[in-house]
């Protein structure tokens, strides 16, 4: 009966699964087909012609710049978040001082704040330092919007590592920086793993910061960037699709390696022992 029981269960992921992927495998098809295929035939049937030449359509036409834009804000961003909340996770978990509580509030009332509620803001000082229309002010947008989130992961992971590696460490002379760097931070690859995917999934499809503080097309990013192929290609809705199918690779490999570490280190962080 428990066989059985699984047989069924695993019929059913399975039919989830194929529901799930239905929307990517027909925008795969849309991107290899020609206006008159996508508009006059069957939207759910195979290319007649396979037109590759729609991806190296658009990557000629600049959406390799925007994809290197994306990815080194994407990985630069998610650097800084992971240090920093490390680093604060640290100072407030595993060291004793007066206002750690008080601090560890702070940031956790920034997970109340609407992402987007601050852009005015965020822009008139962006603007007063001369970084409108500057890739820093991304980095800087999305470190601090993450941190709150990454560091609420990271809590529950720091609390059950044990004290007696610390105690040890440090009866044979290792330094407070050492003993983060060299001992704690390598502990938690686990949890790290997790804010990996988490902060990329953020940082590669946003779009209202990069399409508010950046006007240059040198540095936009993917998201903001297919505005423009859109206007381009008003006509070829075949390259369109190739483009938003570019745009989602990176995210799907990362799931497709990954996606164990994400259970992986949210299961780790959820547990006190």
């Amino acid at each position: 009966m428990k066989k059985l029981w699984y047989v069924v269960l695993y019929i059913c992921l399975g039919i989830v699964a194929v529901f799930q992927l239905l929307p990517i495998i027909w925008l795969f098809l849309f991107s290899l087909k020609s206006n008159s295929e996508i508009f006059g035939g069957n939207p759910f049937a195979l290319p007649k012609e396979w037109l590759w030449e729609n991806y190296a359509k658009v990557w000629e036409g600049g959406i390799g710049l925007y994809f290197f834009n994306s990815v080194w804000i994407t990985v630069v961003a998610i650097i800084f978040t992971a240090l920093f909340a490390s680093m604060a996770t640290f100072a407030i978990t595993r060291m004793q001082w007066k206002f750690d509580k008080f601090v560890l509030g702070l940031f956790m009332v920034g997970l109340m704040i609407p992402i987007h509620s601050a852009i005015i803001p965020l822009f008139s000082m962006f603007l007063n330092v001369n970084l409108i229309d500057n890739p820093i002010s991304i980095v800087l947008t999305y470190t601090a919007y993450n941190l709150p989130i990454t560091m609420m992961i990271l809590l529950g992971f720091y609390y059950t590592l044990p004290k007696e590696i610390e105690e040890a460490a440090i009866m044979d002379g290792c330094s407070i920086h050492r003993l983060f760097f060299r001992i704690i931070l390598p502990m938690t690859t686990p949890v790290l793993s997790t804010i990996v995917i988490i902060n990329m999934i953020y940082n590669w499809n946003e779009f209202v910061f990069v399409n508010t503080f950046i006007s240059s097309d040198k540095y936009k990013t993917l998201t903001v960037g297919i505005q423009n192929f859109i206007g381009q290609y008003m006509t070829d809705w075949g390259a369109i699709g190739a483009t938003l199918i570019i745009s989602l690779l990176p995210i799907l490999i990362a799931f497709i390696f990954f996606s164990n570490k994400v259970v992986e280190g949210i299961s780790s962080s959820a547990v006190k022992g």
